[in-house]
């Protein structure tokens, strides 16, 4: 009686039944070299979690600081040309004049035909909002106490579109009509008034009305509470001196970096003096330049750490696998599947990497932001990812993974499968 022996085919659990033949070898690869594996995925993910950390963070800081500053004036600022004095042009070339031409003192005018030109505002491209302005010196007094101030008439349904004013207010509301006034609470804590109390307000000119407080506020900045005080604009303009006119016109942009753009605009078409807070705030501006270049610096030593990691595991394993690559080559496995295997390892590094790292992230945003507090003790920063940024520091490091390990790739494709067996 002949026995007869059957070749069988080891059983592949049913996870593997459906796999690729590239991605079953990758991923039994990295699950053999176990250590290396968690190497390499530890790194990729503190570099992941710090870029992700850092952009947010950074972004975050950066919102709450030009969200700070700029909360309390406007995006550009349309106001007159400042008054120059001309020297005296000489009749001949060799004639010599000694002469000593002093700047002009600047007084306070009104921004010519401002109705059209803040009609033209409005219409121009990318701005928001536009709210007329009369603003100069005047002084503060309340029974023996005397204050320097500075007078803005306002409309507050416009103003407050400019300017987050009702953010501001510790008490009442940003309306003002007749002789009401609001006023900084430093300023009524020098003065010694609150709402309801009244104060009297003299301006340059010498013309003088007696106020009624109505509201407080609180701008954050200790300067502008000692200093502002809102009144109607029409009474502005009565102790100003400025009867129908306005000092400046405030606009809000849509975008904060491109309010140069729009003062370039509205400069071209009017001729006056019009400022973007890019100008008058262009130490801010560097700073914040600075720190973004910071940041990207820092993102890129941490993309070029994490690439030099994942290539050189990666060709540590080519090494160490050089008979199972040398019989899979002779197996029939192709150079392209070769090389395809350890693409779709530093992918899968890279994937699931991104993963862990985004984890990772959000714990350290969620701890710092309970550690870390502003003056006030508010928190500095939300506790929050920004999903285009995990998705692009996603992309991000399943490329890198497939750049670094295409060099160990490259080199596997090319062993000779006889000279990889004898090895």
């Amino acid at each position: 009686m002949a026995i007869r022996f059957r070749r069988t085919r080891p059983a592949l659990s049913p996870q593997a039944r459906w796999m690729p033949f590239e991605l079953l070898v990758a991923l039994r690869f990295l699950r053999e070299g176990r250590m290396q594996s968690a190497l390499i995925l530890a790194g990729v993910t503190g570099g992941v979690a710090v870029i992700i950390f850092l952009t947010q963070l950074i972004n975050q800081l950066q919102g709450t600081i030009i969200d700070r500053v700029l909360g309390s004036q406007a995006h550009v600022v349309i106001r007159p040309l400042e008054e120059a004095t001309q020297r005296v042009v000489t009749p001949r070339a060799d004639q010599a004049v000694a002469a000593v031409v002093q700047p002009r003192t600047q007084r306070l005018r009104s921004v010519d035909q401002w109705e059209r030109i803040a009609a033209l505002a409005a219409g121009t491209p990318g701005v928001l909002a536009v709210s007329p302005v009369v603003s100069g010196p005047a002084f503060a007094a309340r029974g023996g106490s005397n204050k320097s101030v500075a007078l803005l008439g306002v409309v507050p349904e416009q103003y407050r579109r400019v300017v987050r004013m009702d953010d501001f207010m510790t008490r009442g509301r940003f309306d003002v009509a007749g002789t009401g006034a609001l006023i900084g609470t430093d300023l009524a804590s020098d003065l010694g008034v609150t709402v309801g109390d009244k104060l009297r307000v003299t301006s340059a000119t010498g013309r003088s009305e007696t106020l009624d407080i109505t509201g407080l506020f609180d701008m954050g900045n200790r300067d502008l509470n000692r200093r502002w005080v809102f009144v109607t604009l029409k009474l502005a303009q009565s102790l100003l001196d400025l009867p129908g006119g306005v000092s400046n016109i405030d606009l809000t942009v849509r975008d904060l970096f491109g309010a140069d753009a729009v003062a370039d605009t509205l400069r071209a078409q009017t001729g006056l003096t019009v400022d973007s807070w890019m100008q008058t705030n262009s130490g801010l501006l560097n700073a914040l330049s600075n720190q973004s270049v910071s940041n990207n610096l820092i993102r890129s030593f941490v993309v070029i750490i994490v690439a030099l990691g994942i290539s050189s595991v990666l060709v540590v394993s080519v090494v160490q696998k050089q008979r199972e690559i040398g019989i899979l080559r002779a197996m029939g496995a192709g150079r392209r599947r070769i090389m395809a295997i350890f693409l779709l390892q530093g992918g899968l590094v890279g994937l699931v990497g991104s993963a862990l790292g985004s984890a990772l992230a959000y714990g350290l945003l969620v701890v710092f932001s309970y550690v870390f507090k502003s003056p006030d003790g508010s928190a500095m920063f939300a506790a929050q990812l920004d999903p285009m940024l995990v998705l692009l520091a996603s992309v991000v490091a399943c490329g890198v993974g497939l750049a670094a390990a295409a060099i160990p790739a490259r080199s596997a494709a090319r062993m000779d499968p006889v000279q990889a067996i004898r090895a």
